[in-house]
């Protein structure tokens, strides 16, 4: 096995990242989607070699966390035997792709999606976190995920390469879309600084070449929230932890055909069109607005070793709408200002308004009774 210490990297399933807890995994399930087959046994590996509860990331992959070093290797098998696994780990790596969830099969979004996996090897090498988002439906649905080159609808019509920082982008078309990621990406690798690790602060660096810009982007889409889709049923997870049991239960109980993931913490029980037939409902966020959907808490104590709070209690307990909980100043959960932000420190809290974990904070030592019993914030 290897030393699964070093961070500042996304963890994967040959290369775990080590937590307070265990090895956490993460799968990359393609054009984010897994069928029930693979759901199936993803939970069946989620109970058996890891904590029992998958994590759905702002990547739109799953993560197990709590796996044990003597079971990686048995996981591994587990995931190669469901096809979710890639043939190496550089392929894993470069795989790092956001796909719009509410595709059609052969649209632009779901075939250009295959074909930039299946041209993977074309890439130049890249920083770990470098990322690709094809997002080609009417609007684009990802304009607030983390990608450094989009592929996206234009304004009057067909598609656009764009560069993440850029206004607009390159015209395109399904033939070349993907021959012009692969040249943006190259240009990136081969003009960037050794520190410069993403294209929007590349960006405010380098100027990008005008043929890379000029064609407006489409209006963004509206947002999904939970309820019925023309892909399925959409229900949220709370903190993105779904219970593996309780995801199966979801999955048999409805006869979903497959599981649609999103960077939203929403997922998609695919072919499943009616909610409240089914008991499975009360384990997740079937409502537009429970609070818990804008309520972001990292796995704090004792699962990170960073932290020294518990983060989801409290966060549960609050329900406090556009709050963040974080174990610490890193902002795991949410690298974003929220309304309410606290920060675990020395097994009490630090009060943020308005503003993200690192910020400085206008109420300090907050205990978790004092939080409990109202008029802090």
């Amino acid at each position: 096995m290897s030393d699964f210490t070093i961070k500042g990297w996304c963890p994967g399933a040959y290369r775990p990242m080590r937590s307070g807890d265990g090895l956490v995994v993460r799968i990359r399930p393609r054009v984010a989607r897994l069928n029930a087959e693979q759901t199936l046994g993803l939970c069946k590996a989620a109970q058996t070699h890891a904590s029992g509860v998958i994590d759905l990331t702002n990547r739109a992959n799953l993560q197990l966390r709590g796996v044990r070093d003597d079971a990686h290797d048995a996981l591994l098998s587990d995931l190669d035997a469901l096809e979710l696994l890639d043939a190496t780990q550089l392929l894993e790596a470069r795989r790092n792709i956001l796909t719009a969830p509410m595709w059609d099969t052969a649209d632009d979004t779901h075939t250009l999606s295959l074909k930039l996996i299946s041209r993977l090897n074309e890439l130049p090498e890249l920083p770990a976190k470098f990322g690709f988002s094809v997002d080609a439906g009417d609007g684009p649905a990802l304009r607030n995920a983390s990608a450094d080159i989009r592929i996206e609808r234009a304004l009057e019509g067909g598609l656009i390469v764009r560069a993440d920082g850029a206004e607009t982008g390159r015209k395109t078309d399904r033939a070349n879309a993907i021959n012009d990621v692969i040249t943006l990406a190259h240009w990136f690798a081969t003009t960037r600084a050794d520190d410069t690790k993403r294209m929007a602060s590349h960006l405010r660096n380098t100027p990008l070449p005008t043929n890379w810009q000029g064609t407006a982007g489409a209006a963004a889409a509206i947002g999904l929230t939970p309820g019925p889709s023309s892909r399925g049923l959409i229900l949220g997870a709370a903190f993105g932890a779904i219970p593996a049991q309780a995801l199966a239960q979801a999955m048999t109980g409805s006869k979903a055909s497959g599981l649609i993931l999103t960077p939203w913490r929403l997922f998609i029980l695919e072919g499943v069109h009616s909610a409240f037939e089914h008991d499975f409902i009360s384990d997740f966020i079937s409502g537009p607005n429970d609070p818990l959907l804008t309520t972001d808490a990292c796995p704090g104590a004792p699962f990170c070793t960073s932290s020294t709070v518990n983060t989801r209690q409290i966060a549960l307990a609050l329900k406090t709408p556009d709050l963040h909980v974080s174990g610490c100043s890193k902002g795991c959960a949410h690298p974003l200002a929220s309304a309410v932000t606290l920060v675990g420190n020395q097994g009490r809290f630090d009060l943020v308004r308005g503003g993200c974990s690192w910020d400085e904070p206008t109420k300090r030592g907050l205990s978790p009774d004092d939080l409990l019993k109202g008029n802090v914030f």
